[in-house]
């Protein structure tokens, strides 16, 4: 049997699988390899500075080792005052590679770009602090049960339209919410063909202002919103409203099975970026959501051909 490298959907698995307190064999069983494989996974590319294994990290070190494998560097100052520019307007450098390769202007690959960021930094220089993952800490979690009540008569994601998975059609959504000290909070929603993402701000994590602020997004949207993958936060017991006046059919993901919402995970990541754990949300404003929100819509994605969530979501005249 062949050795397969590990994919960046595996890491995320295990980040999230380790974060619920899952041991080495049941991460190994969940994800179908081997138990040695996982161990050595998380040995090689865990964070030095705590011991903690992240996935957006992960990917940082194997590309930084394969990247180191081949020392030919034939890139000018020139060439790469593009690639600073696109840093310092926060892209990834996959983001960055993709993008300047379809607009003509450069053609590198991330490992490259990665890199050279980190010869940057052996320089002491300044270019990894624009690295959305550099700096990253995760608290340790070690409830195992889930508290949050339950919902009658929810859809489980299993009922979801095949669809939905496939992400060939617009107009299927995930939604979370993220929370800071106090009680303002903000809602995130993101189209799952799209990455297109809108986020309402929140007085409190209630079911009240969670249905009303959903609403008014959702009634604002120029292209019809399908369905919702929520997760199983109390928040969302009160779905039942959002539907009646949206026409949209919610969908709820296991317990603990964040990866089924990946997309709006992924997303809540990048939106930490602006909003770090930790900081109160008391003086955001929605026209700062808003800010946010262009930001990331303006980004381009691997997935979607290095275009943006703006470009793809925008309804064609």
């Amino acid at each position: 049997m062949s050795y397969r490298q590990i994919t960046h959907k595996e890491r995320y698995a295990i980040s999230c699988l380790r974060r619920r307190g899952f041991c080495l064999a049941r991460i190994a069983e969940i994800l179908e390899r081997h138990r040695s494989t996982i161990g050595r996974e998380i040995q090689r590319n865990k964070a030095n500075h705590d011991g903690s294994y992240r996935h957006e990290l992960a990917d940082q070190y194997a590309i930084s080792r394969r990247s180191h494998s081949r020392r030919n560097w034939r890139f000018t100052e020139a060439d790469m005052k593009p690639v600073i520019t696109c840093l310092k307007m926060e892209w990834s450098p996959e983001q960055i590679s993709g993008r300047l390769g379809r607009m003509g202007k450069l053609k590198i690959s991330h490992q490259t770009i990665y890199r050279f960021i980190w010869y940057n930094k052996q320089d002491r220089g300044w270019m990894d602090t624009y690295l959305r993952a550099s700096s990253k800490k995760r608290r340790k979690r070690y409830r195992s049960s889930d508290s949050r009540g339950r919902m009658a008569g929810k859809r489980p994601i299993s009922t979801r339209p095949a669809i939905v998975e496939t992400r060939r059609q617009i107009g299927h959504w995930e939604i979370d919410t993220m929370v800071g000290p106090g009680k303002p909070c903000i809602l995130t929603l993101v189209e799952r063909k799209t990455g297109y993402t809108i986020i309402g701000k929140l007085k409190a994590r209630t079911t009240e202002e969670t249905n009303k602020r959903a609403i008014q997004l959702i009634q604002r949207q120029l292209r019809n919103v399908k369905t919702i993958t929520a997760d199983n936060g109390t928040e969302f017991h009160g779905y039942a409203d959002i539907e009646s006046a949206t026409n949209v059919k919610f969908y709820f993901a296991k317990p603990y099975h964040s990866w089924e919402r990946g997309t709006n995970e992924n997303t809540n990541g990048l939106i930490r970026q602006y909003i770090p754990k930790g900081q109160s949300m008391e003086h955001l404003t929605q026209k700062d959501c808003n800010r946010i929100a262009a930001k990331l819509n303006n980004r381009p994605r691997k997935r979607l051909g290095y275009r943006t969530p703006e470009e793809c979501y925008a309804p064609k005249h």
